[in-house]
C-alpha cells in the first residue's frame, strides 16, 4: 500500500494525533528549561536559541525513538517497554518536581542551544518511549514517516504552546489526568501487539485491544493517584 494512501486511513491519524498529544503533554518540563536557558539573551537571540536549541533536540529524539521502534519487534521488549510507559503515565500525576535538572541562564545565543540540547535530551527518555509507542500503533509501512510528521509538528506547537499548555493544566489539572490516561490507552495497544503474546492473545481472547487499553488507561490513574495520596502522606 502506497503512504499516500495510509495517510487517508483512520489508523494512521489515530497514531499521528497521539504522537502529537504525548509529545505535548510530556515537553511541559522542556519547555521550563528553554525559557531558563535564554532569559538572560536578548529577545531576538531568545527567539533563535528557543527554535534552534528545539529544532536540534527534535531531530535527536526522531533518531533515538527510530531506534527504540525497531528494537520494540524483538519479542517482550513491547510488554517492557508498555510497563514503563504506564510508569511514566503514573508518574504524571505525581507533586511537581524540577524533574533532577539544573539549568543555567546562558548568556550566549550558542551556549543557549547546547544548554537546551543537552538538558532535552536529559529529559527526553519519557518522550522517545511513549512516542515509539504511539509510532508502534500506527501503520507498520509509514512508521517513520509518522515520527518525522508527528514530531516536526510538535516543533512549534511546544514552542508556541507549551507555556499555554501549562497554565491550562495549572487551571484544569484534568487535563493532566487525561495524558496520562492516554499514556495507558498507548501502553495497553502496545502490550497486546507484543510478538510473544499476539497471536495467542487474540485466538484466546478474539480482539479485545480496546478494553485492554481502556483498562491500562484507568489502572495508570488509579496507580498515580494513590502513589501521589502516599507521597502527601509521607510529605506531613
Amino acid at each position: 500500500m502506497e503512504l499516500l494512501e495510509i495517510a487517508g486511513t483512520a489508523l494512521f491519524w489515530k497514531s499521528l494525533a497521539e504522537i502529537i498529544v504525548v509529545n505535548i503533554i510530556l515537553s511541559g518540563d522542556n519547555a521550563v528549561v528553554i525559557a531558563l536557558a535564554a532569559r538572560n539573551l536578548p529577545r531576538k537571540q531568545q527567539k533563535a536559541a528557543i527554535f534552534l536549541g528545539s529544532a536540534a533536540a527534535i531531530v535527536l529524539r526522531v533518531v533515538l525513538t527510530v531506534f527504540a521502534v525497531q528494537l520494540l519487534q524483538y519479542p517482550y521488549l513491547k510488554l517492557v517497554g508498555a510497563g514503563l510507559l504506564m510508569w511514566i503515565g503514573a508518574k504524571l500525576l505525581l507533586p511537581e518536581d524540577d524533574g533532577g535538572v539544573e539549568t543555567e541562564a546562558s548568556s550566549g545565543l550558542w551556549s543557549a542551544v547546547r544548554t537546551i540540547l543537552i538538558a532535552d535530551l536529559v529529559m527526553s527518555l519519557d518522550n522517545v518511549i511513549a512516542v515509539a509507542a504511539a509510532a508502534e500503533t500506527g501503520p507498520p509501512q509509514a512508521r517513520l514517516a509518522l515520527l518525522i510528521i508527528g514530531l516536526g509538528l510538535s516543533i512549534p506547537l511546544i514552542i508556541i504552546g507549551s507555556q499555554i499548555l501549562l497554565k491550562l493544566m495549572a487551571r484544569w489539572p484534568i487535563i493532566i489526568t487525561l495524558g496520562a490516561a492516554l499514556l495507558g490507552f498507548v501502553a495497553g495497544e502496545m502490550a497486546v501487539t507484543d510478538p510473544a503474546i499476539d497471536t495467542r492473545f487474540h485466538d484466546t481472547f478474539g480482539h479485545i485491544d480496546y478494553a485492554v487499553s481502556a483498562a491500562c488507561a484507568v489502572l495508570v490513574v488509579v496507580i498515580g493517584r494513590l502513589w501521589a495520596r502516599q507521597i502527601e502522606v509521607e510529605a506531613k
